[in-house]
């Protein structure tokens, strides 16, 4: 019996990974086009991934060049900047999530464990409206699989009675390496490795 559900934020709760790449293609706008395009599709193929861990990719990777964390802090702040203005409106909200949270919230305990900025997440749920469904708002630089651990062991919740629901392979992953069973959500590609595939959420009854 599911109690504990963990959700993921980016393109399970809100539809922003458009704007996530928009906010790339601005951070890096003095790059070349192919380099941040490959960034691009590195970021789309890993959507729980911290946006850090994505900056060090772009420098370490496709720049082949040392970045110190100073310098990653200071892409993140202006990425966050640009994230705060955009992902403000409610019409980005995925009403099927929403609408399945609004109408549960007596009977389960919801989490959100994002590769997001937790500040950043807290400022949007507060601005969207969503803040209060959720029992707490987990977020980097601290990664998924560790975000989950905590709140499982601040909680103490049981394993089989949590779910994590994602639309990444680092959000199954995450939820594999803390023994929960992951739900995929918004990406067809995960239904291989999903207990349950969410289509609409009526699976979950």
């Amino acid at each position: 019996m599911i109690k504990n559900i963990f959700f993921d934020f980016d393109g399970v709760i809100l539809d922003s990974m458009h704007i996530r790449e928009y906010g790339f293609k601005k951070i890096f706008d003095k790059f070349d086009n192919d380099l941040v395009e490959k960034l691009l599709k590195y970021h789309n193929e890993n959507g729980g991934l911290s946006r850090y861990v994505k900056i060090k990719y772009f420098y370490n990777k496709l720049l082949n060049k040392d970045i110190s964390e100073k310098k990653i802090d200071k892409y993140a702040d202006n990425f966050s900047k640009i994230m705060r203005k955009e992902l403000v409106n409610k019409e980005y909200l995925i009403s099927t999530t929403i609408n399945f949270i609004k109408n549960n919230t007596k009977q389960y305990n919801f989490h959100i464990v994002s590769g997001s900025d937790e500040k950043e997440l807290k400022f949007l749920c507060e601005s969207l409206g969503v803040f209060n469904y959720f029992q707490s708002i987990n977020g980097s630089p601290t990664p998924k699989n560790e975000l989950v651990e905590r709140v499982l062991l601040i909680n103490n919740y049981v394993a089989n009675t949590t779910v994590l629901i994602g639309d990444s392979i680092n959000d199954y992953e995450a939820a594999k390496e803390n023994g929960i069973d992951f739900y995929g959500f918004n990406n067809p590609d995960l239904k291989n490795v999903s207990k349950k595939y969410l289509e609409n959420y009526k699976e979950m009854y």
